[in-house]
């Protein structure tokens, strides 16, 4: 409950027109979790090792949550953009 409402405080956008930076990085969080989780299963499924498994899901969630957040952020610079013009 303390968490969700300090959350809500931090995610407030900026503007009605602009996801807030903070939310596309809470987002990107939330999503490597479950993004990594899945690969390290995956690994694990297919090495047998959970050492090679664990090792695989930390360098993906490092790169894939720089990627995300990039990928998240140019649609929104996009999107906001692609609103101005019209």
């Amino acid at each position: 409950m303390f968490f969700d409402s300090l959350v809500k405080r931090r995610l407030k956008p900026n503007t009605t027109s602009k996801q807030s930076v903070y939310r596309s990085i809470a987002k990107t969080i939330s999503w490597r979790v479950l993004g990594t989780l899945d690969t390290v299963a995956i690994s694990y499924l297919l090495t047998g090792t959970i050492r090679v498994a664990l090792s695989i899901g930390a360098v993906e969630v490092v790169s894939k949550m720089l990627l995300y957040y990039l990928h998240e952020r140019a649609w929104e610079h996009y999107q906001h953009k692609a609103v101005k013009t019209k």
